[in-house]
């Protein structure tokens, strides 16, 4: 398959402005695409979003890449904000960047991008540091093979448990150039393009709507708190309390003064609103050999194991493949 057009989601940050760098070096056709998916309007001491687009303006124009300003605040927060409060409000802790690439950048961006009537591009492109088995500008594509989500050369920037959602449809017309890079080979591209600016940034982690503020004041602004107990998972005590769920993950340290050891969050039960605590890093209580997962979610249909009667799974880090076990 011969592609020419491709559509790149530009976000002001340096691993996409060298993946557009990449494309463009490549000789394709390339579209800067950059999406607004947060309402800042209350949010500007925390997020960055407006100087994010003026950085992907200014390395649009330096690549001479036409660059695209679209808006998905209204799907965003339909379908990942919502989800996200729900899940904590469950007592689960969620990650909305596993539903965010799910639906945003790789339903509606991937839409957009490649529909007659926008876009028509005959791909999409971004910055993660992935891999598939299609290669990292699809010169490896068959029209007649599903695509598999392979993991990246720098496995410690690997983010494909990130894209472990992304649909097959979407996932086989898409481009990871910075796959076979490491995060220091991807600055010195820059470096060496001339776009050192980039890299007097700092490096965005976490969730842009949170920014750099307190987590818990901030889900404390859309969850109703439902005061409970601690309870000591081992004798039933009462040795604490909290105030909500929402505020508490398996496996987190409370800090729960006079006991001789460090209490950590082991349980949660919604029925009860208890959250059951387990006493020193090494507690049985703390450790598992099994998980159930519910609805998973297969990138590759056709290596759908009998999940009915159970299955072992056995990953090999050396080319990790997602289709081939739980996403």
């Amino acid at each position: 398959m011969i592609l020419r057009n491709v559509v790149v989601g530009v976000s002001g940050g340096v691993d996409s402005a060298v993946a557009a760098l990449l494309l463009k070096n490549k000789g394709f056709k390339v579209q800067g695409v950059f999406m607004k998916n947060w309402d800042i309007i209350d949010e500007k001491t925390f997020c960055t979003g407006e100087q994010d687009w003026e950085d992907a303006q200014r390395v649009c124009r330096y690549l001479k890449i036409p660059l695209i300003h679209v808006n998905f605040v209204k799907e965003y927060w339909n379908n990942v904000f919502r989800q996200f409060l729900h899940d904590y409000e469950s007592g689960l802790t969620p990650n909305p960047d596993i539903l965010c690439n799910r639906h945003i950048k790789f339903d509606n961006f991937f839409s957009y991008a490649t529909r007659e009537d926008k876009l028509g591009a005959e791909a999409i492109a971004t910055g993660h540091y992935a891999r598939t088995n299609f290669g990292p500008f699809l010169e490896q594509y068959s029209p007649d093979q599903s695509v598999r989500l392979l993991q990246a050369r720098d496995t410690f920037k690997d983010q494909t448990f990130f894209l472990s959602s992304v649909p097959q449809r979407a996932l086989r017309k898409t481009m990871f150039p910075l796959g076979n890079f490491t995060k220091d080979e991807v600055k010195r591209l820059a470096e060496d393009a001339g776009m050192g600016f980039l890299l007097k940034k700092k490096e965005s982690t976490g969730i842009c709507f949170i920014g750099h503020r307190n987590f818990q004041e901030f889900i404390s602004e859309y969850i109703t708190a439902k005061p409970g107990k601690m309870v000591d998972i081992e004798t039933g005590a009462e040795v604490g309390d909290h105030s909500g769920f929402h505020n508490w993950t398996i496996g987190q340290r409370c800090r729960l003064g006079g006991f001789p050891q460090r209490y950590f969050i082991a349980q949660k039960d919604r029925r009860t609103n208890t959250i059951f605590v387990a006493q020193g890093t090494h507690n049985p209580a703390l450790f598992s050999k099994t998980f159930s997962t519910e609805c998973p979610y297969w990138i590759d249909e056709t290596s759908l194991p009998d999940i009915q009667n159970g299955f072992r799974c056995c990953l090999d880090f050396s080319t990790l493949s997602l289709s081939r076990g739980v996403n």
